[in-house]
């Protein structure tokens, strides 16, 4: 084979690369997907009012949360929290994630985890998470705090959320005494004629 025969099919590969290139670069002006304001994915979760009851099922009686404390069962909770894991650490010293750290929740200020980027509304909200507020935050956090960045749907029964909120308050050094009302109230309850 002579150089002018070498030279054109050099030429014509050379030729082919160049096409390819060209496509590629304009494949990808053309096809290429817009890139996020901020990183990561937004979970659209429908919120719901309440829980409609099929008829003939008698709705489930409210009860407070002081009460359903008092036999809840942090163990049935720790199980129910594990949902929680995807966006929460729950040991002592634990990284944040998408939530915070959960430990030593009960007691704690509202939005005060340190190096966590609260949502200004959940900044705004003020005061301590009592037990009262936790069980509102736990059954709608977007009805307690309008505005939060917490895409949880929550959780509808009361006796659940008594359980996860058990289970929160073991998890500090020194657990918050239960409400009064969870003591006095199983207490009478068990006292009274029926």
């Amino acid at each position: 084979m002579d150089s002018f025969e070498i030279n054109k099919i050099l030429g014509a590969l050379l030729f082919t690369c160049l096409v390819l290139l060209a496509l590629n670069i304009a494949a990808n002006a053309l096809f290429s997907p817009p890139k996020p304001s901020k990183p990561g994915y937004e979970i659209a979760v429908l919120e719901q009012a309440g829980e409609v009851a099929k008829p003939g099922t008698p709705a489930e009686p409210v009860q407070p949360i002081a009460t359903l404390l008092a036999d809840a069962d942090a163990k049935r909770g720790e199980t129910t929290a594990k949902q929680c894991a995807a966006c929460h650490t729950f040991n002592k010293g634990g990284p944040n994630r998408v939530g915070p750290n959960l430990w030593g929740i009960i007691g704690r200020a509202k939005g005060s985890e340190q190096s966590f980027k609260y949502s200004t509304a959940m900044k705004a909200k003020g005061g301590q998470w009592s037990y009262e507020d936790m069980d509102k935050f736990l059954a709608s956090p977007k009805g307690f705090v309008p505005g939060t960045n917490m895409t949880f749907a929550g959780l509808s029964r009361g006796k659940q959320r008594a359980e996860v909120i058990s289970y929160l308050r073991s998890l500090a050094d020194s657990p918050q005494p239960l409400p009064k009302a969870a003591d006095s109230g199983a207490q009478s309850g068990a006292g009274k004629p029926q």
